[in-house]
């Protein structure tokens, strides 16, 4: 028995001490043959299957070679479609062998990094094996694992520190290194640590501070109190860093600052940083810099020229937080210093413009009392101001500064976004912009709706083609599994031995019953394991049919599609069978010729005619597909041409346009919810009109709405491009169990919106879930799709507005979410329908007498008066009236005044 006999029993015992212990015993002719035969061992074992038997496309060179295997039989050992998988624990040793073994210091780092080895952990056995190496070849080792680390798990950082430590070769500067050490560090041992003296001043040059930093702020305090780092060095890193960093500066930074606790004398030496933080700094940044410059002027120790700038820099704040501060402060610092009043009146200024009647009345308040020491650059500074305020504020101004303040000039409407049929007309023009809080905001005029997504080209090659379907993987795409269908149909018929040969070449899957999502009990298929079944269907159609054969023994999972990811699935795996008894699909009917998804008519009448005269059957669900995709209106020359069809896949294409297609449904939502649980979801009730012909078979199930999840919703506004409210009903019962993902499902609303057909509660309901998404790039989606429905006058406001006081009411979505998204469409140009929508919304949102007002009330009647404003809207709002009739200074009765002064039509 020699070595690599022993060192195989070792490993497939997983006796990790064996292996080391052989290992480190063997001579160079031992670990020569080791390394020479560790490479292929590993590539048999990494598969699902078991290394000795996993068969592949490529091991049997053709697809005609595989076909002639006279079975698949899962009991035989050559042929197996289902193996265990290996023991991780065997991979150990199998690490531990190729770092003793193999020679050179690049191929030793390489196997440790191969992606085989990425869960294991074993950087002590790999020292104990590396030590007995050179010093000259362990540095080099060090050198190559620093190159390959990257955050944020930093494989073998522990190894790559220890080689450096012990061979004293300068210590790699790289972020993950470093950023390794830092999470590393720890109080009792850092003082003989020979990397503190040299990493410890480059902590903060880090960029990816924010890996480490936040676990380790403790750790540093505590170093900086025991001398190991340099007080003064740790202060200048980490003010430097915040300034660099400036809207992304870390809070962890802000936390260390705070627990440094700075003297007096330490803050003046940096009050210009701290001043310079105001501007940009997150949150907590400009918190903490403030607390430092307000301690400094109270001291007397800041300079005039910084206090103007710090208070400059918080009035242009967004914040309300900082900017109550800010009027604070100001009004202590002028009883201090009283030259500081001119500056002090020209930071006020900016927060007359602030969309908060609260703080707007305190700047006045503080403004009027520092009227009397005012100078002439001050009062000019607040009169210009005063012109955005209301009239009452307008008037406390006049009445302090002399003079009447002129109202700001009329904000003339923006182009109209389109009087479509759902908008409503509600506005009516505004005398004057003089009853107006605040100098709006530049507001975009309405984009064009544009034509939508556009189509990618076909595949123009079969190497193409075999490229394109190896790369298709997680996420799907839609476009992509279109073009991959069309192009397995067109390739396969007029160049089927070039695709074969294609196909055959490394890169493409080799053959793993799992990558078709067969298991040895159950089958699994989505439209990855679907479109892959078609190509093997193909490329080894005898291979395919014992894996048909199989499945019929099989549990299928899982068994919850949604109607339109199961038509997608069913239209990959409909191309096995024809493929399988070797008679093939020349076109496919239902590839579209629109980005949206439509499909001209006379390309499927070209398409049906090229089946007929091929003399194929037209396969069901790819011309359920096609026909609905085609649009709601026929030419009647397409009408006459499909007269012509004789196949049963013409005659109903020819039925179909003469009948005028589908007709819409009627869709009325819902929440569905069980008392004493919360909510649970939404649900759909899709009803024919009376009159309307039974629809077929393909259709009625489309027709049926479940819940639940789907990765694919973006897939579906291709199915139904010209009927998108049965897309919305869909959409309505699944986007509530996306609202909380990261997925990017709310892309369907945008691609939705580029579709045809009328718009009613299924798509008020799948909007008002995209708005109330949790991340704010998913509710832009949302926002996009608003702003195209506007552009085309589109928006069915009544019903969004209802949407929006069910679903908020109901607390499925968050209502400060959905002011947001309204907010953005005001500022793009779509304030008509957002005014709409909120008009709708408010009734059912505000509270009655006796009630506690619901969160985000307050921002709605905001949103509500910036979109009024700028549409030039008024509209009976009883509800409104009342709230701002009742007594006291909350913001909500401050906004509901606000709204009636812009918008209230008098009774």
């Amino acid at each position: 028995m020699n070595a690599w006999e022993d060192l195989v029993k070792l490993i497939e015992a997983a006796d990790t001490p064996g292996t080391v212990r052989l290992v480190s015993e063997l001579d160079a002719v031992g670990r020569k043959e080791v390394a020479t035969r560790l490479p292929s061992y590993l590539a048999r074992h990494r598969s699902v299957g078991s290394p000795e038997h996993r068969p592949s496309l490529a091991r049997y060179g053709s697809a005609d070679s595989l076909e002639r295997r006279p079975s698949l039989d899962r009991q035989s050992s050559a042929g197996s479609l289902e193996r265990r998988s290996p023991r991780r624990e065997r991979l150990v040793p199998l690490l531990l062998a190729g770092v003793g073994c193999l020679s050179g210091a690049s191929a030793v780092t390489a196997w440790m990094f191969r992606r085989e080895f990425q869960r294991i952990s074993s950087d002590d056995r790999i020292l104990e094996l590396l030590r007995s190496r050179p010093e000259p070849w362990r540095a080099n080792v060090a050198r190559r694992i620093v190159a390959r680390l990257r955050l944020p798990y930093l494989r073998h950082w522990g190894v790559a520190a220890a080689l450096v430590r012990e061979t004293g070769i300068e210590p790699p500067d790289s972020d993950p290194f470093v950023v390794g050490w830092l999470r590393a560090l720890e109080p009792l041992t850092a003082g003989r640590d020979p990397l503190l003296g040299v990493l410890g001043p480059r902590l903060f040059d880090v960029d990816a501070l924010d890996e480490a930093l936040p676990y380790q702020v403790g750790t540093i305090v505590r170093l900086v109190e025991d001398g190991l780092l340099d007080r003064a060095a740790v202060i200048d890193g980490l003010v430097c860093r915040l300034l660099r960093d400036g809207p992304n500066a870390l809070s962890a930074l802000v936390t260390l600052h705070d627990r440094l606790n700075l003297d007096i004398d330490e803050s003046a030496a940096r009050a210009g940083d701290y001043a310079g933080m105001l501007a940009a700094g997150p949150v907590a940044v400009a918190d903490m810099a403030l607390a430092q410059v307000r301690r400094l002027e109270e001291a007397g120790l800041l300079a005039e020229g910084l206090f103007t700038e710090a208070m400059g820099a918080l009035a242009s704040r967004p914040e309300k937080k900082l900017l109550r501060a800010a009027v604070s402060w100001a009004g202590d610092a002028v009883l201090r210093e009283v030259s500081r009043v001119d500056g002090v009146l020209r930071a006020m200024s900016p927060i007359f413009t602030q969309d908060t009647p609260a703080l707007q009345e305190r700047a006045v308040r503080l403004v009027v009392k520092l009227a009397p020491q005012a100078g002439e650059s001050g009062r000019q500074a607040v009169r210009q101001a005063a012109r955005g305020l209301a009239a009452d504020l307008r008037e406390e101004i006049s009445a302090a500064y002399g003079a009447d303040i002129v109202a700001a000039g009329s904000v003339a409407p923006l182009p109209s976004a389109g009087d479509g049929p759902w908008l409503p007309s509600l506005a009516a023009p505004l005398p004057s912009a003089g009853d107006g809080l605040w100098l709006p905001s530049p507001v975009a005029t309405l984009p064009s709706a544009g034509d939508g997504p556009s189509l990618p080209p076909p595949v123009g090659s079969p190497e193409e083609l075999a490229h394109e379907v190896a790369l298709f993987g997680w996420p799907p795409d839609v476009y992509t599994f279109e073009r991959l269908l069309a192009g397995l149909a067109e390739w396969s018929h007029r160049a089927p031995e070039a695709l074969r040969e294609a196909l055959r070449r490394p890169g493409w899957q080799p053959f793993d019953p799992h990558l078709f999502g067969h298991g040895s009990r159950e089958v699994h298929e989505g439209v990855i394991e679907g479109v892959r079944r078609a190509f093997l269907a193909f490329f080894a159609p005898a291979v395919s049919s014992t894996l048909t054969g199989e499945a019929t023994s099989k549990r299928h999972r899982p068994t919850g599609y949604a109607a339109f990811d199961r038509l997608y699935l069913r239209r990959a795996l409909e191309l096995v069978a024809p493929f399988e008894a070797g008679s093939g699909y020349p076109v496919l009917l239902a590839t579209p010729t629109s980005g949206t998804g439509h499909l001209d008519p006379g390309v499927l009448l070209d398409r049906l005619e090229r089946l007929e005269a091929a003399g194929v059957e037209a396969l069901p669900a790819d011309l359920a597909q096609a026909l609905l995709r085609l649009p709601r209106a026929f030419a009647d020359a397409d009408v006459r041409r499909a007269k012509s069809l004789r196949s049963w896949a013409g005659l109903r294409c020819a039925a179909w346009m003469r009948s005028g297609g589908l007709a819409d449904p009627e869709v009325a939502v819902s929440v569905r919810g069980n008392a004493g649980r919360g909510f649970r979801g939404l649900e759909a009730a899709l009803t024919l009109r009376p009159g309307a012909a039974e629809p077929p078979d393909f259709v009625a199930e489309l027709l049926e709405t479940r819940s639940g999840h789907s990765y694919t919703l973006t897939w579906w506004p291709l199915v139904m491009p010209s009927h998108r409210e049965i897309v919305s009903a869909h959409l309505a019962c699944y986007l509530p169990h996306s609202m909380e993902a990261l997925d990017r499902q709310t892309q369907a609303l945008a691609g939705l919106a580029h579709g045809d057909g009328p718009l009613g509660e299924g798509a008020a309901y799948a909007l008002v879930c995209g708005m109330g998404h949790m991340n704010a790039g998913a509710r832009a989606a949302a926002t996009d799709a608003l702003l195209t429905l506007a552009a085309r006058g589109q928006v069915p406001v009544a019903a969004l507005g209802e949407a929006v006081s069910t679903l908020v009411g109901a607390d499925v979505v968050k209502l400060n979410r959905v002011v947001a998204v309204l907010d953005d469409a005001t500022q793009a140009g779509a304030h008509e329908a957002v005014w709409a929508v909120i008009v709708g919304a408010l009734p059912g949102l505000l509270p009655k007498d006796g009630e506690s007002p619901r969160a985000g009330s307050a921002d709605l009647l905001a949103a509500g008066a910036r979109a009024a404003r700028i549409a030039g809207a008024r509209a009976e709002l009883p509800e409104v009236a009342a709230i701002a009739a009742r007594k006291g200074s909350s913001r909500l009765v401050q906004e509901a005044r606000r709204l009636c002064r812009i918008a209230l039509i008098e009774s």
